[in-house]
């Protein structure tokens, strides 16, 4: 239990000590006089001695009580935490508190760094309101003029911040908590289709960024995980291949291989028999290195090199050129490989397992509108299904099968049974 000390008076004074002109019965303090007389001093919940100044006794024993009853409820917070700067909070303890590689780090630091701090990077993070937060969210965009998806993820690593401010028991709640984050204003991803795809495979020249190509289109790696694949990641027996790493750059220390950014992303992908056979083929042409910095991986440069993010971009440019089709980015046929699954009728929890994103969320904003597209579908098959010879309007898709699905498509058991 806290209790309440005289800061002005000696609680202990020698024999022969004059007594305090001011306060009877009493012998003044070094401090007498100075600042205010009444300490409030109690223990934090593991034991740490908390002291404050107060005018009054009254006063500093409310404290007392105040923080007591905080500490039985579970509720109660270091009134001196919440003067740490929002800086040294993000720096010292948010983003240690992360658990992400060394590119991820880089990109969460500079998003801090040129949009956080500046704003309030010296301000104590208990100072921050909740009206300071709308109008910080709004300054991404008006002043720091960010768009598309990038405003939402800034604020989201800010209000993470503060989020586990709560729960370190640094502010009593985040400003943000009743502020809605930004849109996420992204546009609507625009996959090749199945014939563009055979275009930019049929116009590679080279071998290697022919087989690159056809393999992402069936799998759905990312640009640096069939970059970084091995040959030790792929199982021909049983079909399927191991997502553990990726080949990525870093300023200053050039190409590496790296963890992926996300648990979710450590995936096993079942692979259909043309991928595993143009693999197997592929390493027939051209063995596997076994040295060198590319020893183990599948595709690599001449002479064993690495290959470098700028460089598949380049090819791809080049290829989509020699096509004659608009130019794609190589993530594009990583779209093209959801949209497949999805057109497949793959459910949401399916195709996020097979892309590695960290939540279905994520997969069913980048893709709303191809399941949208696929529940579009799903209705005209069954409105083909079911409806009557000779019908006209939503149900009459084919006047070649009066609105039925053809027998080669359906099953002749289905449509005899609908027929009767």
């Amino acid at each position: 239990m806290g209790y309440v000390a005289d800061r002005w008076h000696k609680t202990r004074p020698g024999k022969d000590e004059p007594e305090c002109g001011q306060h009877k019965g009493m012998v003044a303090s070094a401090n007498h006089g100075k600042g205010k007389r009444w300490q409030a001093r109690y223990d934090d919940p593991n034991g740490k001695e908390i002291t404050s100044l107060w005018a009054t006794k009254t006063e500093a024993e409310r404290e007392i009580n105040k923080q007591e009853s905080a500490k039985q409820s579970g509720s109660w917070l270091d009134p001196k935490a919440g003067r740490i700067t929002v800086e040294k909070f993000a720096l010292d303890t948010w983003l240690p508190a992360q658990g992400i590689n060394g590119r991820s780090e880089v990109e969460y630091l500079g998003a801090l760094r040129r949009y956080l701090f500046p704003e309030w990077g010296q301000r104590e993070i208990r100072s921050i309101k909740p009206s300071q937060a709308g109008a910080w969210q709004k300054l991404l965009i008006s002043k720091y003029e960010l768009s598309g998806t990038y405003p939402n993820r800034v604020a989201r690593y800010v209000r993470g911040v503060f989020r586990l401010a709560v729960i370190d028991r640094i502010i009593p709640v985040s400003p943000f908590e009743q502020i809605p984050a930004p849109a996420m204003d992204e546009t609507a991803v625009q996959p090749p289709d199945i014939a563009e795809v055979k275009q930019l495979i049929a116009a590679a020249t080279i071998d290697r960024w022919r087989t690159m190509l056809e393999v992402t289109a069936l799998t759905g790696l990312r640009s640096g995980e069939i970059r970084g694949l091995r040959l030790a990641r792929v199982d021909f027996l049983r079909r399927t291949m191991l997502v553990d790493q990726q080949l990525v750059y870093e300023k200053g220390k050039g190409l590496y291989f790296d963890e992926l950014k996300t648990g979710a992303g450590l995936r096993t992908l079942p692979l259909n028999q043309r991928v595993v056979d143009l693999l197997a083929a592929y390493i027939e042409r051209h063995p596997v290195p076994s040295d060198g910095p590319g020893v183990g991986l599948i595709f690599t440069m001449p002479a064993a090199g690495l290959i470098g993010e700028s460089t598949i971009d380049y090819a791809i440019k080049s290829i989509c050129k020699r096509a004659g089709v608009e130019p794609r980015h190589w993530h594009e046929l990583r779209h093209h490989y959801a949209s497949v699954l999805i057109a497949g009728g793959e459910n949401p929890k399916v195709v996020q397992k097979r892309l590695g994103h960290k939540d279905v969320k994520t997969t069913l904003r980048t893709y709303a509108h191809l399941f949208a597209e696929a529940e579009e579908r799903t209705r005209d098959v069954l409105d083909a299904a079911w409806a009557e010879p000779g019908e006209t309007g939503a149900g009459a898709k084919s006047s070649e099968t009066g609105g039925r699905i053809p027998e080669s498509r359906a099953g002749s058991g289905v449509v005899a049974q609908l027929r009767a």
